[in-house]
């Protein structure tokens, strides 16, 4: 029961909550029958020991601890609730007193999410700009996907040369000794790429099929191997074999095997058109963008940096939940880069701060503006979950209710709002 309110600073707060006696005393005996199979008392089998007899022996306080941990989840959650507060973190929770008379007093400290003002939200000036799309932009996607269907072509009558996929074993050293990581059969390479070390590829170049060579370099100041930086080191090399690319000519007949259409000219028209769209989508995100951090300059709030913590906390979740679909936990991603957990927090704080900020101002401006979602709002949000997660519309309604998904719609149509009355100017 929520006995008292006391606010502590700006958006802190400490709640008073009591179990009586009564209620004490019924988590006590759970705690007991919960454990009494575990405690031995001399002259009763195990575990039908009386409770009289076990806290005589163990201290009449032996079940508090499971009785408090038992009561305080319902208890601080009922005085959260009589409270009224918009509890933004998880709350801190002390016991102020615990006795058998007069049951169990928590002190239960909240933060709260921030008193918002915000004003001049309509009529934002920005410039929204659309990258024009060139014949040498066309030509460039033509090219990439002229790349995409090469095929490669063994060689046999010539040397190695720039662009050519070699083949080939290595053993390198330095000074004569074999070092970590320099050995490699059948290793895969395309002379030019810039994979291996400043002037490995070059001296590729020119070299045939069989062939035993070295190739002498020198690793950079700045090589990730303490060991081998600045180190000359010598690769003794032999190619196995060297392909090169041969690529589609681009005409008609290209055309008709990558694409629906029967001319190269409609294919770089079609593909002209998909660029404008992206560039048109991408100016409108932008606009957005600068709209958003509009709003976020007409916002006054003291904001809790508790609250922001708790964002960084779901950024983290979310990275997690990224890494697990792509078969990495976090864990081995932290080996592999060194990074520790705070330094990852760190690295999400910055986004976390601007949304927590964002969705504060959205959210008042739904309360101002009183935006609340028609059914035809919550359909169009239902199937466009249920498109972007593959699943029915059903599914997606029984996995997010109605009054869940009901406030992202709303601070959706704030957004809305802000872009429909503000003024754009397009360059």
């Amino acid at each position: 029961m929520l006995k008292e309110t006391k606010q502590l600073e700006t958006n802190k707060y400490e709640l008073t909550a009591t179990v009586d006696a009564e209620a004490f005393e019924a988590a006590v005996q759970k705690a007991f029958l919960k454990n009494r199979k575990r405690i031995d008392v001399p002259g009763f089998r195990k575990g039908k020991a009386p409770r009289k007899i076990v806290e005589r022996m163990y201290g009449e306080g032996l079940f508090y601890e499971d009785a408090v941990n038992d009561l305080y989840p319902d208890t601080v959650n009922d005085a959260v609730k009589e409270s009224g507060l918009q509890v933004v973190a998880p709350p801190s929770v002390d016991v102020k007193e615990l006795s058998k008379e007069n049951g169990v007093t928590f002190a239960i400290t909240v933060v709260t999410k921030p008193e918002v003002t915000i004003e001049g939200y309509k009529g934002l000036e920005v410039e929204k700009t659309v990258t024009p799309v060139t014949d040498e932009d066309v030509d460039k996607r033509l090219e990439a996907m002229q790349h995409g269907h090469g095929r490669q072509i063994d060689v046999d009558d010539r040397a190695a040369q720039k662009g050519d996929t070699v083949t080939f074993d290595f053993d390198g050293s330095v000074d004569g000794v074999p070092f970590e990581g320099g050995k490699a059969t059948d290793y895969t390479l395309t002379l030019g790429s810039g994979q291996f070390i400043p002037g490995f590829e070059e001296q590729m170049e020119g070299k045939n099929i069989g062939e035993d060579f070295d190739v002498n370099v020198t690793f950079p100041e700045d090589y990730h191997a303490e060991e081998l930086k600045g180190k000359a080191a010598v690769f003794k090399c032999k190619i196995s074999a060297i392909r090169y690319t041969e690529y589609p000519a681009l005409d008609d007949e290209f055309a008709k095997d990558v694409s629906e259409f029967d001319t190269l000219d409609e294919l770089k028209a079609d593909e002209k058109r998909k660029m404008e769209e992206a560039n048109q989508k991408e100016a409108d995100t932008q606009v957005e963008n600068k709209l958003v951090d509009l709003v976020i300059e007409k916002m006054q709030a003291e904001i809790p940096e508790e609250m922001i913590d708790v964002r960084v906390d779901e950024k983290v979740r979310e990275f997690e939940y990224r890494l697990t679909s792509q078969g990495m936990s976090l864990e081995l991603y932290q080996q592999y880069t060194g990074t520790t957990e705070d330094g990852l927090k760190k690295t999400f704080r910055e986004q976390a701060e601007k949304e927590v900020k964002v969705r504060l101002a959205l959210e008042k401006i739904v309360e101002l503006e009183n935006i609340q979602p028609t059914e035809e709002d919550m359909n169009a949000e239902y199937e466009k979950l249920a498109k972007a997660y593959q699943l029915e519309v059903d599914k997606v309604k029984e996995m997010l209710p109605a009054e869940t998904l009901k406030e992202d719609v709303a601070v959706n149509l704030a957004i809305d709002l802000v872009k429909n009355t503000a003024v754009i100017t397009e360059k």
